[in-house]
């Protein structure tokens, strides 16, 4: 099984998770307002308020042969508005 996390802009989510609506995963999970370090600096919590500059995380746990087409369908969004994407195995317990 693989693991697919996704963190993108919260504005972009509707569109990352059409595309893996379609490229036939059987289900996601998102968690909004997620903040972190990354090399672009800090996320100032002064933006839950307004929400601008909200980021997502969406992680996705799907057989290795939706793999093909999930990259064929997020990689050119995630040119486009930006993200990041990272697959790993993913075991059940």
């Amino acid at each position: 099984m693989k693991r697919l996390d996704l963190f993108i802009s919260e504005r972009e989510l509707t569109k990352i998770l059409e595309a893996i609506e379609a490229a036939g995963a059987p289900g996601y999970t998102v968690m909004k307002h997620v903040t972190g370090k990354g090399p672009h600096g800090c996320v100032s919590e002064s933006m839950d308020f307004s929400g601008l500059g909200a980021n997502a995380h969406v992680i996705v746990f799907c057989e290795p042969a939706l793999l093909d087409g999930l990259r064929s369908a997020l990689q050119p969004l995630l040119s486009y508005f930006g993200g990041m994407a990272y697959v790993s195995e993913a075991q059940p317990l």
